[in-house]
């Protein structure tokens, strides 16, 4: 039987360490895990009982394409009351998670050899998304010293004017924790007008928000209507993450060519994931306020302590659940101090390379684990790094 041949596009894809270091703290016992990109909290009870309710109905077959009539309705309202975007169901599609939806997008609004402008650092999977299709990555360096802001210079010095077709903006931010304010997106939709840039809007997180801090979705600013698809989930403000379901909004042209590629990819999202996300938006949100006060509880220990222990410095994030700081001083790069923690501390967090060239100097930890192991990850980290010569 002849070998596989694998393709070059694949052997071109990065591979990520964070499975590497997920199977070391799985063989290694006492292994405290900073690394979690999923909520630690179970789905709400209402959200699992209505959805066995209908598996037993016999919600077990295919749903359209572009998703449920009742959902993408349901969308459409929480979009137009939630965040201020004008949209119709006809202008929704459902999918496998919001990060399918980032493929989708993709392949919709890019052809091979043409631009997308990604934050540098960011969530992991928009350069290889880019690659994949052979499109080419232009990575915005978004720096400590700004507080992981997005300049409009970076986002200058980036661009390659005529071959630039799209611009990938994530707020809140993974795994900064940074939140864009309004006056940012602002100069963000202007900096779009000017190079007739598609912006996809990365909304994950956008209920996971502190310090007062309000989240603004680009998509609801003047004249960005025709030109914003908006990417959420249902995985992280419901702790949904294993039920698959998200959605993009934007430009019916752009759904409805989106939904041509879906049927091809996935045919549908999980009916009984989208029935349990209509739950979601339909019932009580005293879940969601429950849980971004717990992650908010976590966030003020894990940014005292980690700034509170030589040789770390951290920046306060202001949503998601994620703490980015730098460890530069310990005098080890990302990949092999975040292997150092697991091995001497037994604590595992995610090496901030895994985000982009910037992320450089920087380690991921999440606070979506409890308040309890949060404590004794930090007692193990600073018990441990004591034995390390600090650099300047």
């Amino acid at each position: 039987m002849a070998d596989v041949e694998i393709s070059e596009r694949e052997e071109q894809l990065p591979v990520s360490t964070i499975g590497e270091l997920i199977k070391i703290a799985e063989e290694k016992e006492g292994i405290v895990s900073l690394g979690p990109g999923e909520p630690d909290f179970g789905s709400p009870k209402n959200i699992i009982d209505f959805a066995c309710r209908k598996l037993k109905e016999g919600f077990t077959h295919y749903s359209p394409p572009g998703g449920r009539s009742e959902l993408k309705e349901a969308v459409a309202k929480k979009l137009r009351r939630d965040n201020k975007i004008r949209v119709s169901p006809d202008q929704v599609i459902i999918t496998c998670g919001s990060t399918e939806a980032i493929l989708l997008n993709l392949i919709c609004t890019i052809d091979p050899g043409e631009g997308v402008l990604i934050p540098d650092p960011g969530f992991l999977a928009y350069k290889p998304a880019v690659e994949i299709l052979n499109g080419m990555p232009l990575c915005i360096p978004h720096q400590e010293k700004d507080g992981f802001q997005f300049k409009i210079e970076e986002a200058e010095s980036a661009i390659v004017p005529e071959k630039t077709k799209v611009m990938i903006i994530n707020t809140p931010s993974n795994p900064t924790g940074v939140v864009f304010k309004k006056k940012t997106l602002e100069e963000i939709a202007d900096f779009a007008c000017e190079y007739d840039l598609c912006v996809i809007s990365d909304e994950a997180y956008e209920k996971l928000i502190y310090d007062g801090e309000k989240h603004v979705s680009i998509g609801s600013l003047n004249g960005m209507e025709e030109r914003v698809l908006t990417l959420q989930s249902f995985s992280k403000t419901y702790a949904m993450p294993g039920f698959r379901v998200g959605y993009a909004a934007g430009p019916e042209e752009a759904i409805n060519a989106m939904k041509k590629v879906h049927i091809y990819s996935s045919i549908c999202a999980p009916t009984v994931s989208q029935l349990a996300a209509l739950e979601a938006l339909g019932g009580s949100q005293a879940c969601v306020k429950k849980m971004v006060k717990e992650y908010d509880r976590r966030r003020k220990l894990i940014i005292k302590r980690l700034n509170e222990i030589p040789g770390f410095s951290c920046v306060k994030p202001k949503g998601a659940f994620y703490a980015f700081p730098n460890i530069e001083r310990f005098g080890m790069k990302s990949l092999k101090f975040s292997r150092w923690l697991i091995e001497k501390a037994g604590v595992a967090t995610v090496p901030g390379t895994e985000f982009g060239r910037r992320g450089e100097g920087h380690i991921r930890c999440s606070y979506a684990t409890s308040y309890e192991k949060i404590g004794i990850a930090l007692d193990r980290i600073e018990k441990t790094t004591k034995k390390l010569k600090l650099g300047r």
